[in-house]
C-alpha cells in the first residue's frame, strides 16, 4: 500500500486555538523547534470515541514542556478538550491523536526565551504500529545506539529529540529485515524498544526494567496493572541482556503499538504464550471503556 505524505490528505488540525485546514498547516523553515529540536509531544489513541487516558497524556504533556523550560499556554480542560473537539471535526471515532508543542520563530540561537510557546493537535486513521504481522509477533533487532543517562539529557520528557536515536536504530534494524530495535541503556542493559516499552515473562512473573533512562509509559502502567489485577507479579528492576535467556515470553507496550507479542530478540527466540494473549486481551477490552469504567475496572 503507497503511503499518503502527510502534508496532503484531507482534514482539520488545531492550531493555536483555530481550526486550519489539514493542507494548510504549515511551520516556518526557522522555527526554533526545527533547528534545536526544542518540541514536546504526545501519542494518544481514541477508540470508538474517547481518547484512552487522555488527561494522563495532556499531564505528561505540560510536564514534558516544563522539563524543557516553557509553559505550554493552554490549561489541561483546555487541551483536552482541544483533542476531542479535533478528533470530533475530523468525524473520526478510532484515530491516532497527536498533539505538539514548540518554540517559534521569534528567536533562533541556542538561548531561545523570546520565542512563543504553539501548540498543534492532529488526528488520522492509524492502525497497530506494526500492521498485520503484529500477532504472529515482532522481531528485534539489536540497537547500535544506547538511551542516555538521565543526567545527559531530559529522558523524563517526551521530547522529540530524544527520538532521533529511535529512528537511526529503526531504520538499521529494518534495513537487516527486522521490524524494530531492542536498546540497552549506557551501562548495556535493557532499555526499551525505539517506540514503546518491554516486558519479559521469567518464572510467570512479569519483569521490565525501572524507568531511569527512558519515558514510563503510559500504556507500560495500564498493563502493569492489568497484570496486578490478574495475580501476575509484576518486577521492576535493573535487567541485563542476558535475561533474555530466562524469558519464556516477551512483549511491547505502547500507545502506538498497543500490546505487541515479540518472538525474536537477535539471537533469542519466543513463543507468544498465556501472559501475553491474557494482557493483549485485557488491554484491548479496556480501552474500549468509557473513560469514566477505565479507572474503575483498574482499581477493582
Amino acid at each position: 500500500m503507497a503511503l499518503v505524505p502527510f502534508d496532503d490528505r484531507d482534514g482539520w488540525i488545531w492550531w493555536d486555538g483555530q481550526f486550519v485546514p489539514w493542507r494548510e498547516s504549515k511551520l516556518h523553515v526557522l522555527s526554533h523547534g526545527l533547528h534545536y529540536a526544542s518540541a514536546v509531544f504526545e501519542g494518544e489513541r481514541a477508540y470508538g470515541g474517547h481518547i484512552f487516558k487522555l488527561r494522563e497524556h495532556t499531564e505528561r504533556l505540560i510536564n514534558s514542556g516544563r522539563i524543557l523550560g516553557f509553559e505550554i499556554p493552554y490549561t489541561a480542560d483546555e487541551i483536552d478538550e482541544a483533542c476531542k473537539a479535533t478528533l470530533a471535526k475530523n468525524g473520526q471515532t478510532d484515530a491516532y491523536v497527536r498533539p505538539i508543542a514548540w518554540r517559534g520563530t521569534e528567536q533562533l540561537s541556542v538561548s531561545a526565551q523570546a520565542t512563543k510557546i504553539h501548540l498543534a493537535i492532529a488526528t488520522w486513521a492509524w492502525p497497530n504500529l506494526f500492521g498485520e504481522n503484529r500477532m504472529k509477533g515482532v522481531r528485534l533487532g539489536w540497537a547500535k545506539w544506547k538511551r542516555p543517562h538521565p543526567e545527559t539529557a531530559p529522558t523524563a520528557s517526551k521530547a522529540a529529540g530524544l527520538y532521533m536515536i529511535g529512528t537511526l536504530s529503526k531504520h538499521a534494524a529494518e534495513a537487516e529485515g527486522f521490524d524494530d530495535a531492542l536498546m540497552l541503556d549506557w551501562e548495556g542493559h535493557i532499555s526499551e524498544a525505539t517506540g514503546a516499552n518491554v516486558f519479559l515473562v521469567i518464572d510467570g512473573e512479569l519483569h521490565t526494567p525501572t524507568p531511569i533512562n527512558f519515558l514510563d509509559g503510559i500504556t507500560r502502567r495500564t498493563v502493569m496493572g492489568l497484570a496486578k489485577k490478574r495475580q501476575i507479579k509484576v518486577v521492576e528492576r535493573t535487567i541485563p541482556k542476558s535475561d533474555l535467556a530466562r524469558a519464556s515470553e516477551v512483549f511491547l507496550a505502547g500507545t502506538a503499538a498497543e500490546v505487541t507479542p515479540v518472538r525474536q530478540v537477535g539471537e533469542f527466540t519466543f513463543t507468544p504464550a498465556a501472559i501475553t494473549e491474557t494482557l493483549l486481551k485485557d488491554y484491548e477490552a479496556l480501552v474500549r471503556l468509557p473513560p469514566e469504567e477505565v479507572a474503575a475496572r483498574l482499581a477493582a
